[in-house]
């Protein structure tokens, strides 16, 4: 046993700092245009010549291989074949798919939006069963452990990468007045992502023969247990049978949803609500990842040591909805207003995560964990890929597109607050799940 501890300390942390690298390579890449969506308002202002709807559909390409039964065959293969080779081949099309956009952005190609759209796909799924991967990975190298605190590490730094996208892209891309911008200045924050994919890319095999080396040292009685009670494909049934999974399904989407689609289009709500330039804006965004970084190990080693994750839930819910409430109806033109709701959506965004990542395990047996990660990313980017483009529509479609894009993440906000009640109800009357419970 002493044996075993002196190898789980040191080793879960080398692993878990190999993992989080390619998680922020995914954040970045996929949040690069964020801060300066305004360059798609318009075909004319870039060589390019997407707009708005164009940008939305760019945009809701993430989801699509997700949404159409990818995330649910591929977290299944994730528990018949584990992390390291499924996760190794999805890490490989998140960086291929990475490259085909990169490709499209700079060939000029009349076909350049079809092009993306498609590396899009393939980097949207192969994120998200990369990112299963990590969260399978952590929850066994933490199990009895901090799972809590590095979940919400592994989040923070992975929100490293979108703040990361969000202050730099503005930079890569300065803001010019009557300016059009070629090809090559359009692709510059692209040009960033695949170095940081390349990094994580070597980072993730270095975590390859780390696990490898972990199940040679301490997976003999993993594996017998396994052997024991194995995976079928009928377990897939029970888990989409379980009321638990739906309640934990709907609140991510939901929540997620009002956070993730609103940052795609960022620009086009800040700017014009506060009367800013975009690179405050920018700054102004970028606050969501940066709290996550202070917050989420915080609020991770809060569920550790007291529990009552589903009331952690229930308030960062109410703190997006504050915020979206702020964004729709503060006085315009005002920053402050814009700040303030920065801050709520920043806190919502660390609380909820870390509470209701830690519940999966405690739902479902560990030989479909796998599996239940994966078809609670799916109903994710199921809702993912609808309001990315409902917001695209409504922007370009509506007179007052700011105002109007915000009513729609109040109302998802609304309803992720009645989910989180739901499930709060479920914790009290089936504590034996230990739901409220803290691990340590």
């Amino acid at each position: 046993m002493a044996e075993k501890k002196s190898w789980y300390k040191p080793a879960s942390w080398i692993a878990l700092a190999c993992l989080v690298v390619p998680m922020f390579a995914s954040y970045y890449f996929d949040d690069m245009f964020s801060s300066i969506s305004y360059l798609f308002e318009n075909p004319s202002l870039t060589a390019l010549g997407w707009d708005a709807a164009g940008y939305g559909l760019y945009a809701s390409g993430y989801s699509v291989l997700c949404v159409f039964g990818g995330l649910v065959v591929c977290g299944v293969l994730l528990d018949k074949w584990g992390v390291r080779i499924t996760g190794s081949l999805f890490v490989g099309m998140m960086v291929l798919g990475a490259a085909t956009v990169l490709y499209a952005l700079l060939s000029g190609s009349s076909h350049s939006l079809q092009i993306a759209y498609a590396g899009c796909m393939f980097f949207g799924l192969g994120s998200e069963i990369a990112g299963t991967a990590v969260t399978r990975s952590i929850a066994k190298w933490f199990k009895g452990g901090p799972m809590a605190l590095a979940m919400g590490l592994q989040l923070a730094i992975a929100r490293l990468g979108t703040a990361f996208a969000l202050v730099l892209s503005p930079k890569l891309v300065a803001q010019q007045s009557g300016h059009v911008y070629t090809l090559a200045e359009t692709a510059r924050p692209a040009v960033v992502g695949m170095g940081l994919m390349a990094l994580g890319l070597i980072l993730w095999a270095v975590f390859v023969a780390l696990d490898a080396r972990y199940d040679a040292r301490h997976g003999a009685e993993e594996n017998a247990a396994a052997e024991e009670e194995p995976f079928r494909l009928s377990d897939v049934l029970k888990v989409l049978s379980n009321k638990n999974f739906w309640l934990l399904g709907l609140l991510c989407v939901l929540f997620y949803s009002s956070i993730i689609a609103f940052k795609k289009f960022a620009g086009a709500i800040l700017i014009p609500r506060f009367g800013m330039p975009a690179e405050a804006a920018g700054w102004m965004v970028s606050m969501l990842p940066f709290s996550t970084v202070i917050f989420a190990p915080l609020f991770g080693m809060l569920v550790d040591k007291k529990g009552k994750g589903t009331r952690w839930m229930m308030l960062g819910s109410v703190l997006a909805l504050t915020a979206h409430l702020l964004l729709a109806f503060a006085p315009a033109a005002v920053p402050f207003w814009g700040y303030l709701s920065m801050a709520f959506l920043g806190f919502g965004y660390s609380l909820v995560p870390a509470a209701l990542w830690p519940s999966v395990p405690k739902i479902v047996p560990d030989k479909v964990l796998g599996t239940t990660f994966a078809l609670i990313y799916w109903v994710q980017n199921l809702g993912l890929l609808a309001f990315k483009m409902l917001a695209g529509y409504i922007l370009g479609a509506s007179g007052d597109g700011p105002v109007s894009v915000e009513l729609m993440f109040v109302g998802l906000c609304v309803a992720a607050v009645a989910v989180a009640f739901l499930f709060a109800r479920t914790s009290d009357r089936h504590p034996e799940l230990a739901l409220d419970k803290a691990s340590r």
